[in-house]
């Protein structure tokens, strides 16, 4: 129940990736029929849109991020895994030529540097890792790096992209909790005709992981794939649409080749109760599926979450619950952030078999008190499961079997503390200190590690052109 979701501002995970790395792949594209009957029913406007031009309309940017993790594992003798590491992510987006298909190109780069993370103390997974030969973790390399291009066509409102790409939706999404993004390789379209509502659609083979320089194939986060046996590829497809203010939706579906097949739901409304105070309920549901050959074994889940705000003033409370119907956890693609449930922590993710959860959040925004820029938000997450009806025999989870799991618990802790430079030569220089602690009992213990973590991140963004 380690990893997940958001850039760093937002939720971010945790966990030792213990996954094979295989050289970078060029693979061909094949376009199923889940892909080309999204692609047939994108509307198209009777006349393009005026293109900016490739170069008028091309702009690079650069993100400065400083990464500090310390995760004390309490199990293993309060040993300390830390990392220090500084990181740089250039993005370069271009125009589309002018005509009725335009044409474009994006393109990125990255470089991690390593400032800190010695034989005994490295394995946070902010750097690459490697195995000495008495099994222990051993000297994070200097620096890694990774670069990346796709190319673009626009017809119309709609934009077909094909390469290395940063994706994010709820069926798949690009881990951005670490100090370099997760990427893709396939091919993405969406469309934009209707105001108000975002159709897309898409596949990918290949992930470069937040913390390597090559790309493995995709798969699951928790469930392990057969050692001859790998998942082709992910489609998937979806809308979100926001009809009014206030209110937003989305529905997607995808297929992991001879693993899933997994559908997701999400409502979300804020309703102005007075000036300054809003009530905001919303769901997130999936339903997970196995098909194909099932390469993870037999797999049906049902996982939702429900949420309640209160807003008053700079002042917001939420409540939570979350519930996992299955005898499999709630699995999702390779050390992604595509885990959108109102319970997923900066440690554990609340998605065990058959877990009900339950969080308790108050957030404040010192706008209120003269002090724009500085935010601060605490949570507490407790969590019951029961992992003595995991089959033991199953093909990808029997892992999270245990015969005296039939009450396992587990608590979470979590606060942020947050601050954005308004003004000066500083501006938009944001740094975030967080800390959580979690606790399992003796049943749980297979799954999750007793930590304390304290991460700090500082970023700085730099747009060049």
């Amino acid at each position: 129940m380690c990893p997940h979701k958001k850039t760093p501002l937002r939720t971010i995970k945790s966990c030792i990736p213990h996954l094979k790395e295989s050289t970078p792949v060029i693979h061909a594209f094949r376009f199923t029929p889940l892909f080309v009957a999204l692609a047939a029913t994108m509307p198209l406007h009777a006349q393009a849109d005026e293109a900016e031009g490739f170069v008028e309309g091309a702009h690079l940017d650069v993100l400065s991020r400083n990464y500090y993790l310390n995760r004390n594992q309490l199990q293993r003798g309060n040993h300390d895994n830390r990392e220090w590491g500084q990181g740089f992510i250039g993005k370069f987006e271009s125009g589309f030529t002018q005509g009725t298909v335009g044409f474009g190109l994006d393109a990125h780069a990255m470089l991690g540097l390593k400032l800190d993370g010695g034989g005994g103390t490295a394995g946070s997974s902010i750097l690459p890792y490697h195995y000495k030969y008495d099994g222990e973790l051993g000297k994070a390399p200097d620096s890694f790096s990774n670069a990346g291009a796709a190319i673009k066509l626009k017809a119309f409102d709609t934009v077909l992209r094909a390469g290395d790409l940063f994706l994010t939706n709820p069926v798949i999404a690009g881990g951005e909790t670490r100090m370099l993004p997760q990427t893709f390789r396939g091919v993405s379209l969406t469309n934009n005709s209707i105001d108000g509502l975002q159709l897309e659609g898409g596949q990918a083979s290949f992930t470069k992981l937040y913390n390597q320089s090559g790309h493995k194939r995709i798969g699951a986060t928790y469930g392990n794939l057969p050692d001859d046996r790998e998942s082709r590829h992910l489609n998937w497809a979806g809308a979100a649409w926001a009809p009014v203010e206030g209110f937003t939706s989305s529905l997607y579906a995808a297929e992991l080749k001879d693993v899933w097949n997994q559908y997701y739901l999400d409502l979300d409304y804020t309703w102005q109760l007075a000036d300054g105070v809003s009530l905001n309920p919303g769901l997130h549901y999936y339903h997970t599926q196995d098909t194909g050959d099932a390469l993870l074994g037999s797999i049906d889940n049902n996982t939702y979450s429900l949420h309640l705000a209160l807003g008053v003033g700079n002042h917001t409370v939420t409540a939570v619950y979350q519930r996992v119907n299955g005898n499999t956890p709630f699995d999702y693609i390779t050390l992604g952030d595509s885990v959108y449930l109102d319970n997923s922590q900066m440690y554990s993710d609340f998605n065990g078999p058959g877990e009900r959860s339950w969080k308790l959040k108050y957030a404040y925004d010192f706008a209120g008190v003269g002090m724009p820029g500085l935010t601060t938000a605490v949570s507490y997450s407790r969590g019951k499961l029961d992992l003595s009806k995991v089959d033991p025999a199953s093909a990808g989870y029997s892992n999270w079997y245990s015969a005296d799991g039939d009450n396992a618990r587990h608590w979470e802790r979590d606060m942020d503390l947050a601050y954005v430079f308004q003004q000066g030569s500083l501006k938009d220089l944001s740094v975030l200190l967080r800390w959580a602690s979690h606790r399992g009992s003796q049943g749980y213990a297979q799954v999750d590690n007793n930590v304390d973590e304290y991460r700090v991140i500082v970023e700085y963004p730099l747009n060049v052109f």
